[in-house]
């Protein structure tokens, strides 16, 4: 289970509980994600658990009822559920919370109950009710009864099964019996019950001798074991999912009464078992019901053969009541087995893997029992055949051939395509998903293998290679579970094995991340100095002017100029230009799988024109089946990190021509005034928290990171381990730059913003001098000067730059420019301040250590430490408050 399905589940419960305070969610979720295993730990016994909820319920009959029912339909989870009341039942501050919390919305919904629930006029208490209003009021309870409780005509269920499955393949529809097969009821094989009332004998049974009344009897009850009425033994209509039930006559004798009494049920199980057979082998059902019938079918044959025998005997006047008593006690445990099984695959509606599980279950609980065993194993082995025949195709080949939806893995219809367009594409996960309610009991624990097997085989076969499992072998069921779960290894080692050296090797997976790094995380020095260097000026325009054929082209020339030109991927590494800023990419990405996802997806761009530099980034081409790994996803967190860096690169370029700019004007005596030097000791300390925020993620984070990430890659031993150290991998560089964190990364976007307006500003003044300097020694002459005018002109420029000397304090006064500067550094100054505070709460609080490298580094000489203690001091005396 996801951290966000855990997240979301516990939002959902906590709703529905009305808890409200206390640490929220966010404390249950860290409890769940320490304490959590990806494996069954323990298998849950019921028995004690069942006994302490009866003992606790007000109404133990019904609770005991209950639970047998779910148990017949073979509900899954129902063990531990019970398991998890019992120790609820325990906790009594939490039931009496439940309690509490039980009442309250009782009490919430009363008006709404009262204003849905069907209601019905009854008699006043104090006057008696007649009979006829009696009946009518028993009619109506059980009219609402039976509509409740009523299952679906064979019908209309197979119908909603062949429109389910002809909706999911519509080339392939379901085969179809045609109509005659149910609309012959003689065809089936079971009692056919008339309407009307079959008419009295003319001589009652119970006045006959008693030799004569066991003669007739035995004839009949020959006949109600096939299915057919008998003269005075006849059989009951059935609703829905009831047993058979017989009318015996009323004037028989006592002592024969009870001898058919015991002989009829095995006639109620024979109309359960036949009745099973006829609807459950349709192919609406499935291949394993089928299967199943199949199986059923052989047996009832056998128990047809011994009723033929016995109607010889009977014709020959050899068989008595006591004989056919004594004959039939042998099947009577058979048939009771099969009915049990019948009824309880029909009231769970179960098919495919739930069949299965249902007859594992039995076969095992009825250890100890040998002939109850072997029936149940034999029905489960004809049953498992055709489900583990869809089990090898999809093990051995990657293949699915399920046309009626009963195996563990569902296929959905997914373009690979898409993984390269959308973000929230999830291919992997979602083309083959385990379908819970489909796994047998049996195959629980490698669910999980039996489905990545077949992803890995499949992955390979869409690339256009046959792959068959060297070790394919035909699997069969059988109580040593040893035997099956050998065969799946071996399926899941060798898929493993042939996807990973197939991407490793082949597809060069290591070095297409490589390449990825050398762009995406800055790791090629000169190729970026040349880029920045040719598009200076292009990436300057608002990003509408921006000419993206122009950029190509400048990539192009800047990969061939440097020493990214060995790289045998660079072809692949394109433009993009991006509608939104890193921070709203990062909310967009942050969003994801939340309810804001729609609203920041469908919200339009940003009203503020985007510069080149903003809307800036790479993109890369990755084609099936590297885009597995390397998919939307993944190459959008690369993008995050690769804009973070760009921009950061960006103002220590602007920081540096501000330096260059300041080295022209020394001349003019400048580091003489007071806002000058101010300027310079705060561009160079900008410079230097630029240059350190650079070096710590690009060395400290970046770097390390990589390196145990490729190191995971050459131990890993599946797909899944690769996908799982890539994810790895970029969330922790994510992480540790500081985007995941939003409080962390709006005060570093403001601490950016004002390293760039304070460089604007410094341009700005460097250009207004530049101008008043070419208009002082600008000339008039139209000629080559002469030697004597060359002179003029060079004491005319002594004359300019002492003027400038003298007079640019005045001018720059008059502008406030030293005020300016101050609120650069103040502003510059609190930012930082608190960038590294909340770095020391982070990296003490949340343990992420890594961060407080960062403090030592833009505060290497303590100089930042006497106001951080003081921030601290005050932060706990709030606190204290």
């Amino acid at each position: 289970m996801s951290e966000f399905r855990i997240h979301h589940d516990v939002n959902e419960l906590l709703s529905l509980l009305h808890v409200r305070g206390g640490d929220g969610a966010e404390g249950y979720i860290d409890l769940l994600q320490k304490h959590r295993t990806p494996y069954v730990t323990t298998t849950v016994s019921a028995h004690s658990a069942k006994v302490k909820l009866a003992e606790f319920s007000k109404t133990p009959e019904d609770f005991l009822r209950k639970y047998e029912e779910l148990k017949s339909k073979n509900v899954r989870n129902l063990d531990p559920l019970l398991y998890l009341l019992s120790k609820l039942c325990e906790d009594k501050e939490t039931l009496q919370s439940l309690q509490q919390n039980a009442k309250e919305r009782s009490e919430s919904s009363v008006n709404t109950n009262s204003t849905t629930t069907t209601s019905y006029t009854l008699p006043q208490t104090s006057t008696k009710m007649s009979m006829q209003e009696l009946d009518e009021l028993r009619k109506k309870l059980g009219n609402v009864t039976a509509s409740s409780n009523a299952p679906l005509p064979a019908e209309v269920t197979r119908k909603m099964l062949r429109d389910k499955h002809n909706k999911k393949n519509p080339t392939q529809p379901n085969p179809v019996f045609p109509n005659w097969v149910y609309d012959r009821p003689a065809l089936l094989g079971d009692f056919i019950t008339s309407p009307t009332p079959a008419a009295d004998p003319a001589v009652a049974i119970g006045t006959l001798p008693l030799a004569t009344q066991e003669q007739a009897l035995v004839e009949d009850l020959l006949f109600v074991l096939v299915g057919v009425d008998g003269r005075d033994i006849t059989a009951q209509p059935v609703l829905g999912r009831q047993n058979r039930s017989f009318i015996v006559d009323a004037t028989l004798d006592m002592s024969v009464k009870e001898l058919v009494n015991r002989i009829l049920p095995v006639a109620s199980y024979y109309s359960t078992i036949t009745r099973f057979i006829e609807e459950k082998s349709s192919f609406e059902y499935g291949q394993v019901n089928h299967a199943l019938t199949a199986a059923m079918r052989t047996l009832m044959k056998e128990y047809l053969i011994l009723v033929t025998q016995l109607e010889h005997l009977q014709r020959q006047g050899l068989l008595t009541l006591q004989k056919l008593w004594f004959y039939i006690q042998p099947t009577m445990r058979t048939m009771e087995i099969l009915a049990s099984i019948a009824s309880s695959v029909d009231k769970g509606e179960c098919m495919g893997g739930s069949t299965l599980s249902l007859l594992h279950d039995r076969t095992f609980n009825y250890t100890g029992d040998s002939q109850a065993q072997e029936l149940c194993l034999y029905l489960t082995k004809a049953a498992s055949v055709p489900y583990f025949e869809i089990l090898e195709k999809w093990i051995y080949r990657g293949i699915i051939r399920d046309p009626y939806s009963e195996f563990m893995v569902e296929e959905h219809e997914l373009q690979k395509e898409k993984i390269q367009e959308d973000y929230n594409d999830k291919y992997w996960d979602q083309r083959y998903t385990i379908v819970q309610h489909r796994i047998p009991s049996f195959l629980q624990k490698m669910a999980d293998k039996i489905l990545s097997t077949g992803k890995y085989l499949n992955v390979v076969r869409e690339c256009g290679r046959d792959v068959t499992c060297p070790d394919a072998k035909e699997v069969l069921y059988t109580l040593k579970e040893r035997d099956y779960v050998e065969q799946i290894e071996k399926a899941y080692n060798y898929a493993s094995k042939v996807l990973l050296d197939f991407l490793m090797e082949e597809k060069e997976l290591v070095s297409r991340l490589r390449s990825i790094k050398h762009y995406f995380l800055m790791d090629k020095g000169d190729f970026f100095v040349h880029f920045m260097d040719l598009t200076e000026e292009e990436l300057k325009k608002p990003v509408d002017d921006i000419v993206p054929p122009r950029l190509e082209a400048l990539l192009e020339l800047a990969l061939r100029m440097s020493t990214a030109n060995t790289d045998p991927f660079k072809d692949d590494l394109k433009i993009d230009l991006m509608p939104h800023d890193v921070i709203t990419q990062l909310l967009r990405v942050l969003a994801i799988e939340t309810k804001q996802e729609k609203a920041i997806i469908n919200a339009d761009p940003t009203d503020i024109a985007l510069s080149g530099l903003e809307a800036f980034s790479f993109d890369y081409i990755v084609k099936w089946p590297l885009s597995l790994i390397i998919n939307r996803k993944a190459l959008t967190r690369y993008q995050m990190l690769f804009r973070h860096m760009f921009y950061c690169k960006h103002v220590e370029r602007l920081l540096c021509n501000v330096w260059i700019s300041n080295k022209d004007f020394r001349r003019y005596s400048l580091h003489s005034a007071k806002w000058f030097s101010a300027a310079f000791a705060l561009r160079q300390r900008m410079l230097n928290f630029v240059q350190n925020i650079q070096y710590y993620m690009m060395f400290e984070v970046m770097e390390p990171t990589w390196h145990v990430m490729e190191n995971n890659l050459k131990t890993a031993s599946n797909i899944d381990d690769v996908l799982c150290h890539h994810t790895s991998f970029l969330d922790n560089c994510l992480k540790d730059c500081m985007l995941t964190n939003p409080e962390l990364l709006k005060i570093f976007s403001k601490l950016m913003s004002v390293c760039v307006m304070f460089t604007n500003c410094m341009q700005r003044f460097t250009q207004s001098m530049r101008l008043e300097r070419l208009s002082l020694e600008q000339g008039t002459m139209d000629r080559p000067p002469t030697q004597s005018e060359q002179a003029d002109e060079a004491e005319k420029k002594r004359l300019t730059s002492k003027f400038l000397a003298e007079h640019v304090d005045v001018l720059q006064s008059d502008a406030s420019f030293e005020a300016t500067i101050s609120k650069f550094d103040s502003n510059f100054s609190m930012l930082l301040l608190d960038l590294l505070d909340k770095l020391s709460i982070y990296s003490t609080n949340d343990c992420e250590h890594s961060m407080i490298s960062i403090i030592y580094r833009l505060d290497f000489n303590g100089f930042y430490t006497e106001r951080l203690e003081r921030m601290a001091i005050e932060r706990s005396q709030k606190a204290a408050v």
